[in-house]
């Protein structure tokens, strides 16, 4: 694992790797008591002819910054934290999996570690980097639907709060809510917001939406980064891979459980699916909202799209497109 300590008097001390192991902490620190912390979530791909590639893991680095300030944990530089991580690979690059859609999940995490009970920004912190080989996600296997929970009663994050950053606090509280969904024989939450019920999330992940409009045209409709939803990296990628197809408009605007069920009756919803660093694209098939199961058809269109998003951005993150500007070579 990758450590590195942090003072407001000392500044970042000097990076280490070293063999896996626990981390000491003083029982009164402020990660623990008021969750300063963060974390980032990506991966390294294991390519056919041998090459190590990660897929625009400078994004993540931004992303990291954003939810450091947010946290009140100090910056840092994302190239250099970059080097450190890459040099981490190279010496764990035997535990990256050949296998299909496998790949080394790799999580850089901030603790707040000043040993304090005041309220207030930390003098000290720890940046930690863990990788560990993964599979697909969910154990329905790769690219099998999944059925969502909806209940307006449950919020994930509001307007005002920290939902747009990557902070262990806004997942701890979903988890009682998660169990909920899986009671009703759902693998994950679809997180509605206001008495609008607008369409958020998919349990970590960002949505998506293909349907017809009243012209008969195709469009791929995303909610808005407005300060709740995560600008997660695979959905950027997807917004600017899929603006340039010529056969499908690309829309970042709200939807609404109204307008969703109304695009189900009149038969315009065609595919609706999640994104992420994790699932990479999930197919979704129900939706489990106020007592009735309501089916989504986007099995029963191929599902075109979601196929085609998935195809294009394995291809890069495997190497089969060569020198893609989205690739960062390890090894």
């Amino acid at each position: 694992m990758l450590s590195i300590d942090w003072s407001v008097k000392s500044g970042w001390s000097s990076p280490s790797i070293h063999p896996f192991g626990d981390i000491a902490v003083h029982p009164a620190i402020s990660g623990l008591h008021y969750a300063i912390q963060l974390f980032e979530g990506l991966k390294a791909y294991r390519c056919a002819d041998g090459r190590i590639l990660m897929f625009r893991p400078l994004e993540n680095m931004k992303r990291m910054r954003l939810s450091a300030h947010r946290a009140c944990l100090p910056d840092f530089d994302g190239d250099e934290l970059l080097k450190c991580i890459a040099e981490m690979i190279r010496l764990d690059k035997d535990w990256i999996p050949a296998a299909e859609m496998s790949s080394l999940y790799v999580r850089p995490t901030m603790i707040g570690t000043e040993p304090t009970l005041g309220v207030q920004p930390p003098g000290s912190a720890k940046l930690y980097v863990l990788t560990g080989p993964v599979g697909p996600y969910f154990s329905t296997g790769i690219f099998q639907p999944v059925k969502l929970f909806a209940d307006p009663s449950y919020v994930r994050a509001f307007h005002g709060g920290s939902g747009n950053q990557k902070l262990g606090a806004n997942y701890g509280p979903t988890i009682a809510v998660q169990k909920i969904a899986e009671q009703n024989g759902c693998q994950q939450v679809l997180w509605l917001l206001g008495k609008e019920e607008y369409l958020t999330e998919v349990g970590s992940m960002n949505l998506f939406v293909l349907c017809l409009n009243e012209k008969g045209d195709k469009q791929l409709i995303t909610p808005p980064l407005d300060g709740v939803i995560l600008s997660g990296i695979t959905r950027s990628s997807v917004l600017e891979m899929a603006s340039q197809w010529s056969d499908v408009e690309v829309l970042e605007r709200v939807i609404t459980m109204e307008e969703t069920l109304a695009m189900l009756t009149d038969g315009r919803l065609l595919e609706m699916f999640g994104l992420g660093t994790a699932c990479v694209v999930c197919p979704i098939s129900d939706i489990f909202y106020k007592g009735h199961l309501i089916h989504i058809p986007t099995m029963e269109n191929g599902p075109v799209v979601a196929k085609r998003i998935l195809e294009q951005l394995t291809d890069i993150q495997y190497g089969k497109v060569v020198d893609h500007p989205w690739q960062y070579r390890i090894c």
